[in-house]
């Protein structure tokens, strides 16, 4: 974006700092792996030391974070206002908790996601960072595919079935790798199974090497809030799927009680199928 597409900052009376700060929110969620100072500064054709205090402000309040290079994106405050809910007590605030409890008990960067508006993908609304050198990239306020990743099939599964369908005849099912599901019918049986199990494990299917793991979660009524994943190297979580899995069922329905969700008794809790 060059500086020129910013007409609203620099219309007739507009706030300076005020625009300014639009500017910058604009140009970072336009960003899929964030700006830099320097690049923020180029774009906005303005000095580094008149930008980076409303850059140190946007991200002590939540609205922008600063990832591993220093680049910045959009912050977990902002997301909540964009999908319109209370400060403090939004679904990334009651969460963050559980997910912070297991990216320490599975050692892989974990990612809340939600249905993005159109319905046409899945949306991380918070993460917390691995340790590992080597960790799956993602920021808030990223839009992944809902066919090609783990958080969103789960999420697709347990919608109602009108909702689930009306969202897949839209779907373009885009091939981004030899395992990615492409297939109407084939991605339905994925689903069924999904359902079945209340988890999902996606290998390999949004990029090479890199795999997913997800379970739903749900509100006091019953509706699907979101997923909560892990993401992680293919090689790392392949040999050991079935207790990270565990840690990321067991993480989801934690999020769900503290929302309010009481699973109906079957008196038997269905296995978790990991083949």
């Amino acid at each position: 974006m060059s500086p020129t597409a910013l007409p609203e900052a620099r219309a007739a009376g507009a706030h300076r700092a005020a625009g300014r700060v639009v500017d910058i929110l604009e140009l970072v969620v336009s960003a899929r792996d964030g700006l830099a100072l320097r690049e923020l500064s180029a774009r906005l054709v303005a000095p580094k030391s008149s930008l980076l205090p409303l850059l140190r402000t946007l991200a002590a309040r939540g609205y922008l974070e600063q990832g591993p290079g220093g680049e910045y994106r959009l912050g977990r405050r902002a997301v909540e206002l964009g999908l319109g809910q209370p400060a403090g007590r939004g679904l990334p605030e009651i969460a963050r908790p559980a997910l912070r409890a297991l990216m320490e008990r599975t050692g892989e960067t974990v990612f809340l996601g939600t249905l993005s508006g159109d319905g046409t993908a899945v949306v991380f609304v918070d993460k917390v960072d691995s340790d590992q050198v080597i960790r799956y990239a993602g920021g808030v306020g990223e839009r992944r595919p809902l066919h090609a990743t783990s958080s969103g099939k789960v999420i697709l599964a347990v919608l109602p079935a009108p909702h689930r369908e009306r969202i897949l005849r839209a779907l373009p099912l885009k091939r981004y790798t030899d395992q990615t599901v492409t297939s109407l019918a084939a991605l339905r049986a994925t689903l069924d199974e999904v359902r079945q199990t209340g988890l999902c494990v996606n290998l390999d299917e949004l990029a090479v090497g890199a795999a997913g793991i997800a379970a739903p979660i749900f509100h006091r009524d019953g509706a699907v809030a979101g997923a909560c994943a892990i993401g992680g190297l293919t090689d790392r979580l392949r040999p050991r799927l079935r207790a990270p899995a565990a840690e990321v069922r067991a993480s989801a329905r934690a999020i769900s009680a503290r929302l309010g969700h009481r699973p109906a008794l079957s008196g038997k809790d269905r296995a978790v199928m990991i083949e």
